[in-house]
């Protein structure tokens, strides 16, 4: 059968691949176009496993929140490049996850993965399609939900690369929206220092006791310079002592007692964080091929 222009157009259509790709696949399947798309999915699968394994620490961070305001899911996909992670095909598929987990709201990544696109396939099978055409490995990585019934849920997103979601019980979405700032760009570790963990304070507690000590001063005046120091250190890293970052008199704690609220929770994402990434030395490589040649 001849393999015609239009038949090409229409396979490159269907599938997203290149021209000479889809031509390829035609002439192998006699010009049947749905053996060819079978086979290119086949071979589309083989390529996304091979690139499973490769390091995904660039992408996006996507906030998708309901018309009532009242649900919202943030969740980080992973590419390799931010070339790719600007890419239509790439943010399109956020896009969809996204919205496909404000609405099913699953109960963990593989019943996000398992969720079917726009297309009727499942992401997970989108995601290896969208490998095998981009080239590079992709990733769903990590979601979280909020849900209220009488409080009010805050988003913030620094560029496409950091986000944050607080949940508030009382105050406004103005309120919510200045906290979820204020978690992005300081990055507490708890609500409160009672919500902190025990080893990080006794571990912590040690070291500046260990410091104060070495200062010569009496026990009595080492103990008071720890528990300062110890308020100090808690009050930093714990968001309702934290100065709130648009008005740094004001500690988030009193600002939310000024508007009768509290937080419940909150999470902040930011791509990449905790993966170890693979750093290129150039100079290196050029030297080990010198050295081959």
């Amino acid at each position: 059968m001849a393999i015609t222009a239009a038949l090409v157009k229409e396979l490159r259509e269907r599938t997203g691949s290149g021209m000479m790709e889809c031509k390829k696949a035609l002439v192998e399947s006699n010009g049947d176009i749905d053996v060819a798309i079978e086979a290119m999915r086949k071979a589309g699968l083989a390529k996304a496993d091979k690139k499973s394994d490769r390091v995904a620490a660039d992408g996006v961070i996507a906030i998708e929140t309901s018309a009532d305001g009242k649900q919202a899911v943030m969740l980080e996909v992973n590419s390799e490049t931010d070339f790719v992670a600007k890419a239509d095909d790439f943010m399109t598929f956020v896009s969809q996850v996204s919205k496909a987990a404000l609405a099913s709201q699953p109960a963990d990544l593989a019943a996000l993965m398992a969720l079917p696109s726009d297309s009727g396939e499942s992401f997970d099978t989108v995601r290896q399609a969208l490998i095998a055409k981009i080239g590079e490995n992709i990733q769903i990585r990590r979601f979280t939900m909020m849900n209220v019934t009488d409080g009010v849920i805050g988003s913030y997103r620094h560029g496409d690369r950091i986000g944050s979601m607080v949940k508030l019980n009382g105050g406004d979405m103005t309120l919510a929206k200045d906290i979820a700032m204020h978690v992005a760009a300081s990055r507490p570790q708890a609500i409160s220092g009672a919500d902190l963990p025990a080893e990080l304070l006794e571990k912590e507690r040690d070291i500046v006791a260990t410091q104060a000590r070495d200062s010569g001063k009496p026990e009595a005046i080492i103990e008071k310079m720890v528990d300062g120091r110890m308020q100090k250190f808690v009050n930093e890293i714990s968001l309702l002592g934290q100065s709130f970052v648009k008005d740094p008199d004001v500690t988030v704690e009193k600002l939310l007692a000024k508007a009768n609220a509290s937080v419940e929770e909150f999470a902040v994402f930011e791509v990449g964080e905790g993966i170890e990434k693979k750093v290129d030395n150039f100079a290196e490589e050029v030297m080990a091929q010198a050295r081959g040649n």
